[in-house]
C-alpha cells in the first residue's frame, strides 16, 4: 500500500478527486461489497469516500437530522458519536449495556426509547469500546423495529473484519434493512491504515448525495494519495490482513487470561481489539485508576466513563500491540491490582 501511494506520487497523482472520492475506489468498494455481502451500492452516486468514518459519521448526522431530532445510541460507545449527534443539533438518547447482556443492545429498550421525535439508530458491532458483538437475530429485532417505526439506522462497521467466533452480521444485508440504511466503514483497522484517514458511506442516494453536499463545501475530498492505498488494500490486501486478524486473536486471549487472574473481571471480546474489564474491585473510579496506573507503572488505559456513563467503573485496554508487551502490561496492572487487596 506504501509502494502503490509512492508509485503514484513519482507519476504525479497529487490532485483533487471527485467530491465522491476516487472513481477506481468507489467502484472496488462496490465490487467488494457485493461479493462478500451481495449488497448492490451504485458506485456514481450511492457511495462517497469520507476523510476516515468519523468523517462520515459527522456528515451522516447533519444530513439526517433537523433541530431537536433524537437519535438512539446504545453505550458505552465511541466517543464520538454523542458529539456528532449534538453538533448537527440533535438529541442522543443513550440507552445502558452492561456485562449481563455482554455489552449487547436489547431490542425492546430500543422500542421503549423511542418516541414521535426519534429519527435514526446508531448502532457499532463489533464494538469500540467494549469489543461486543450482536447476535444475527438480535440485529434483525432491530431491524424490525426500525422499520415498524420508519426510522433510519446508522451502523459503523469499522471492526467488521475483527469477528473472531462467529461470521460478521452486515445490517444492509438483513432483510428489510437495505432501503433504511447508512452504512459506514473504512480501511483503519482491518488494514492497519489509521493515519491514511479513509472511510466510505453507502446507503440510499439521496442521503448519500446529501453527506456529498456538506463534504464538498468542508473538505472538498479526501486526499488522493490515501485513496489509492486504500484502493490497493482492497485490491490486494486481504489475505495480509486474515494474517493480522489473526494475530488479534491470539492476542485477545492472553489480555483476557491476564485481566482476570489480576483480579480484573473481564468478558472475552468477540471483536474489534479492546478489553474492557470491571475494575469495580480495586475500590477506585475509572479515572483514578487510569490515572494511577499510568503514573504508578506506565501503563496507559482509557476510563471507562469516556464512552459514556455505563462504562464507568470499567477501563479501555487496547491488545493492537505485541503479545510481549501485552503481557508485560499484565505483569505491571497485577502488580498494581495488589495494592488494593
Amino acid at each position: 500500500m506504501r509502494e502503490a501511494c509512492i508509485q503514484s506520487l513519482e507519476r504525479g497523482r497529487t490532485s483533487y478527486t471527485s467530491n465522491y472520492g476516487l472513481q477506481e475506489l468507489r467502484d472496488a468498494i462496490s465490487a467488494y461489497l457485493f461479493n462478500q455481502e451481495k449488497l448492490e451500492y451504485n458506485p456514481d452516486d450511492q457511495i462517497l469516500i469520507t476523510v476516515g468514518v468519523s468523517e462520515a459519521m459527522d456528515l451522516v448526522m447533519r444530513a439526517l437530522l433537523n433541530p431537536g431530532e433524537e437519535v438512539i445510541c446504545p453505550e458505552p460507545c465511541y466517543v464520538s458519536y454523542k458529539p456528532c449527534i449534538l453538533f448537527a443539533g440533535g438529541v442522543p438518547v443513550s440507552i445502558p449495556t452492561t456485562t449481563e447482556t455482554e455489552f449487547c443492545v436489547e431490542p425492546e429498550k430500543i422500542r421503549a426509547a423511542i418516541t414521535p421525535k426519534t429519527k435514526a439508530l446508531l448502532i457499532s458491532y463489533p464494538s469500540n469500546p467494549t469489543g461486543a458483538v450482536a447476535p444475527r437475530k438480535t440485529l434483525e429485532k432491530i431491524v424490525a423495529i426500525a422499520k415498524e417505526h420508519d426510522l433510519y439506522i446508522i451502523t459503523d462497521e469499522i471492526y467488521d473484519r475483527l469477528s473472531y467466533d462467529a461470521p460478521h452480521t452486515c445490517v444492509p444485508a438483513l432483510s428489510g434493512a437495505y432501503e433504511r440504511t447508512i452504512y459506514l466503514n473504512g480501511f483503519s483497522k482491518a488494514y492497519a491504515m489509521t493515519g491514511w484517514r479513509i472511510g466510505y458511506a453507502a446507503g440510499p442516494a439521496d442521503i448519500i448525495e446529501a453527506m456529498m453536499k456538506i463534504h464538498q463545501y468542508t473538505m472538498l475530498c479526501a486526499p488522493i494519495m490515501g485513496q489509492i492505498a486504500a484502493l490497493e488494500a482492497i485490491n490486494n490486501g486481504y489475505d495480509d490482513s486474515q494474517q493480522m486478524i489473526d494475530q488479534y486473536a491470539q492476542r485477545r486471549r492472553v489480555i483476557v487470561k491476564g485481566l482476570n487472574e489480576a483480579g480484573l473481571p473481564c468478558l472475552m471480546p468477540g471483536g474489534a481489539f479492546y478489553a474492557f474489564p470491571s475494575i469495580k474491585e480495586t475500590g477506585l473510579n475509572s479515572n483514578d485508576f487510569s490515572e494511577r496506573l499510568l503514573f504508578e507503572e506506565k501503563v496507559v488505559v482509557v476510563p471507562g466513563n469516556a464512552f459514556g456513563d455505563c462504562g464507568e467503573g470499567h477501563v479501555r485496554c487496547s491488545y493492537a500491540t505485541s503479545i510481549e508487551k501485552i503481557e508485560q502490561a499484565m505483569q505491571r496492572i497485577a502488580r498494581f491490582v495488589k495494592k488494593f487487596s
